[in-house]
This record gives structure tokens, C-alpha cells and sequence, in this order.
């Protein structure tokens, strides 16, 4: 099934819509993403250029197949299109995350999570952003026997 996120004026995703692969092929039996904006443009009477082709097995950069990536993440709605970079960016989860364009990831402003050591991980206790404090807060879960 091909995938197509229909963008908005303001590079918002409003909707992914699926089809037929065989709607977008051209002349000698290749995927053409031309072809799949024309169809869309015809049958929903959005501009062609406003559907952009997304592939429902890239998450992050990454291909989970192991395939070629195609612009960084799924799009799903309330995701924003980024034509520079070619990625589909989840919502920002915080003001102070920053791009990330070799993982079309969010990181915060001072980098990955600390890594749990063995203990906390048997305690079950995560890190979790503090925006206001801008650093990682590890929490320790109280298990109730």
C-alpha cells in the first residue's frame, strides 16, 4: 500500500491517507510519487504538491526492514513536514528539544537520557525531562508489596 500525508499551507499533516500501489506507476510498472500526487490531486481536490509520499516502516531514520529510510519518521497527524530536510517531525515534546536531522529525532538541550544502571533497573525507576530545571530527574517508582 502506498502512503501519502495530505500537508497543509502551514506544513501541518492533516490526514495520511492509503491506496493501491498500482494507482502510482508509470509507464513501465515503476512507483512514480508524481504519479500518486496526481492521483490524489484528482480524487480528493487537493494540490498535488500538498501530498507527500511516507513510508509506515521508517521510524526515527531508520527503516525497520533494514530498507532505505524515507523521510525520517511515519507522518501522523499534527506532524510537520520539513521540505529542507525531507522529514516528517513529531510533535516537539518540550520548548527547549532541539532537531536532531541524522535521527529525525527531538533531544534535549543536553543530550540522551542517562543510562540506568543494573539496581535501578530492578527498582523499575526511569529518567523523565524536567523542563523547568532543563536535566533528566530519575524516578524511583514505590512498589507496594
Amino acid at each position: 500500500m502506498a502512503h501519502f500525508a495530505k500537508i497543509s499551507e502551514d506544513n501541518k499533516v492533516l490526514i495520511v491517507l492509503t491506496f493501491n500501489n498500482s494507482a502510482m506507476l508509470d509507464e513501465n510498472g515503476n512507483e512514480s510519487e508524481l504519479i500518486g500526487q496526481k492521483y490524489l490531486e484528482k480524487h480528493h481536490n487537493w494540490p498535488a504538491e500538498m501530498w507527500i509520499q511516507t513510508s509506515y516502516n521508517t521510524c526515527n531514520g531508520q527503516h525497520n526492514s533494514g530498507g532505505t529510510a524515507l523521510r525520517g519518521n511515519y507522518a501522523g497527524i499534527g506532524y510537520t513536514w520539513d521540505k529542507d530536510n525531507q522529514i516528517f517531525w513529531p510533535i516537539k515534546p518540550y520548548n527547549s528539544w532541539v532537531k536532531h536531522i541524522p535521527t529525525a529525532s527531538w533531544k534535549s538541550p543536553i543530550g540522551d537520557t542517562p543510562i540506568l544502571t543494573e539496581e535501578q533497573k530492578e527498582a523499575h525507576s526511569y529518567y523523565k525531562w524536567n523542563e523547568e530545571n532543563q536535566n533528566w530527574n530519575l524516578i524511583v517508582p514505590l512498589l507496594v508489596p
